[in-house]
């Protein structure tokens, strides 16, 4: 194999799976420091691939039809070597040879069909048995293992930009290393993806007024586009005096928010694996979700 191979990983979706990509990028460094590694996401995901430090350039995929042909000729001139595809679907399949590197891996998930065989020269064998009872990126590290990559650490960490951490240093009155007598900062974030998992209004309400009377916490609430009414309910419902914060439009802004607070309290959540990430504590509320698969990574957290 290439000495200092390039290197292409496809993970299209979503915000939280393209955070966890972490251990795997930064294990492939560790094993091949000079190598060239590049993340293939969807266009809303490309942001987050940014913040990963051993990640060279993060990649999007066309929107539209009209774009595939430059595209697919933009992955054969990056002349990719190695290219581990984490999805597996008709289509990343095809990417995959497209690209024509002479190392193609991704799953064979025992009770998920494996699409395309033949398009690839390596498969990681994952049972069910292990996909149920360990982390997710236990999961996806069997994929570089797959290749001979040793696994040694396990650790998920993203970098904020400067420019972002400027911005949220301002948004939040100073910055947390320069403050050892402030008041703890809470940041809130109540969005979902599903129904489903949302904690009522009110009761994050009252977590907001527990948390400035009991431990004098100054609490931040920020939700992204769409999410706005939910914030709103929590403002109206709470008693005290809840910082409402203008709704985020990149991963960037918030990877830098959640590194100056303390405690990022939410639901599970690509959120909660941006704060996780970034070394700040977690409490995650779940519902019937599996907490072995999806926990946030890292010590300290509460779930």
């Amino acid at each position: 194999m290439a000495a200092d191979p390039r290197i292409l990983i496809i993970r299209r979706r979503y915000l939280g799976d393209v955070v966890l990509l972490g251990s795997v990028l930064r294990n492939l460094r560790l094993h091949w420091p000079a190598a060239a590694i590049d993340l293939l996401t969807e266009a809303p995901y490309a942001g987050v691939a940014a913040l990963h430090p051993d990640a060279r350039a993060a990649i999007a995929f066309p929107a539209w039809a009209a774009g595939w042909p430059a595209f697919i000729r933009q992955l054969r001139a990056a002349r990719y070597t190695h290219v581990l595809d984490f999805d597996n679907t008709e289509r990343t399949a095809l990417v995959t040879r497209l690209t024509g590197a002479s190392v193609r891996a991704t799953y064979d998930r025992e009770l998920i069909t494996h699409r395309w065989p033949r398009l690839y020269t390596h498969a990681a064998r994952v049972t069910n048995a292990f996909y149920d009872t360990h982390h997710i990126t236990e999961t996806y590290l069997a994929l570089p293992a797959a290749l001979g990559v040793p696994i040694v650490t396990r650790e998920v960490r993203i970098q904020p930009r400067e420019a972002d951490l400027a911005a949220a240093v301002r948004l939040t009155g100073g910055a947390k290393s320069a403050q050892a007598s402030r008041p703890r900062r809470i940041l809130l974030h109540p969005g979902t993806r599903s129904d489903f998992r949302r904690w009522p209004a009110e009761r994050f309400a009252a977590v907001c007024d527990r948390a400035q009377d009991e431990l004098g916490a100054q609490v931040f609430l920020m939700c992204g586009p769409g999410e706005e009414a939910a914030a709103d309910a929590i403002r109206r419902a709470a008693r005290s005096h809840v910082v409402a914060l203008k709704p985020l439009t990149n991963p960037g802004a918030l990877a830098a928010l959640a590194a100056q607070c303390d405690v990022f309290l939410c639901h599970d959540s690509g959120p909660m694996h941006v704060a996780a990430a970034v070394g700040t504590r977690v409490v995650a509320l779940f519902g019937s979700q599996n907490t072995t698969l999806w926990r946030p990574v890292g010590s300290g957290h509460v779930v």
